[in-house]
């Protein structure tokens, strides 16, 4: 049995995990932290990782950037195991993340479903074809209107997995309402749009000469999310400290 504590256990994505998992008969909630204790689970909750004194062999962490730093010193100093899921880091909180890595197993996804990680791999197969042959390339991402960050995580990843494929020599394009100036070639766009209960869109289009080809990914409840999660937790558990990210977790 993997035990877990959940790091923002009474956010929407801690409480569809928790309810995963007590469907899971793999792993179990040991613990639970949340600034915000509603009450109502069946395990213990604390205000801050700092107070957690319940043993477990793997953190899944959806909490908020500012708690990140806290829940790293907390890993680190315990080689606790880590499914880090928050997004929008700062550059000094991913230094620390590499830096907590040498210490704890970190997994760092900025998306858990299967398919947004499946789609990581095609795009570069993609962009290697299409992008030579002078396809523009955009992203459109939309989220509901409570989301703080854009352009959101999975995004990045993908915007990212692409650049990669094309040796770093693109740049990223978020806004052009300030320049008035033709697309250059070595861009690529990256859109957000806020608004309702849409839990994630992801739209990356390569437009060409006389044809758009896009790719599309639909999440249609944040239960994909968790279920990527806990299993990213069940692989996690017991492995060696280092970077691992959801491409370890398929395969």
């Amino acid at each position: 049995m993997v035990r877990v504590i959940m790091h923002g256990c009474n956010g929407k994505m801690g409480q569809t995990i928790v309810g995963l998992i007590a469907a899971d008969e793999e792993v179990e909630v040991a613990a639970g932290v949340d600034a915000f204790d509603a009450g109502g689970n069946d395990f213990p909750v604390f205000k801050n990782i700092a107070e957690c004194t319940v043993e477990a062999d793997v953190v899944i962490d959806f909490s908020a950037a500012s708690a990140v730093d806290g829940l790293l010193d907390y890993c680190a100093a315990k080689g606790l195991p880590c499914v880090l899921c928050t997004t929008g880091l700062s550059e000094r909180q991913l230094a620390k993340v590499q830096e907590t890595s040498h210490k704890a197993a970190i997994l760092k996804s900025a998306n858990m479903s299967l398919g947004i990680n499946m789609l990581l791999k095609l795009l570069k197969e993609a962009t290697g074809i299409l992008a030579p042959a002078g396809f523009d390339i955009e992203i459109v991402e939309k989220h509901h209107n409570q989301k703080v960050d854009a352009p959101s995580g999975t995004a990045l990843a993908l915007a990212d997995s692409i650049k990669e494929e094309l040796d770093d020599s693109y740049q990223y394009v978020y806004d052009r309402s300030q320049v008035r100036e033709k697309r250059s070639r070595k861009e690529i766009g990256i859109s957000a749009v806020r608004g309702g209960t849409i839990v994630g869109d992801h739209d990356v289009i390569f437009a060409g000469a006389d044809e758009v080809i896009t790719f599309s990914h639909r999440a249609y409840s944040k239960a994909v999310f968790g279920k990527g999660a806990i299993q990213a937790a069940k692989f996690l558990a017991g492995k060696p400290a280092g970077m691992y990210d959801m491409s370890d977790v398929i395969g």
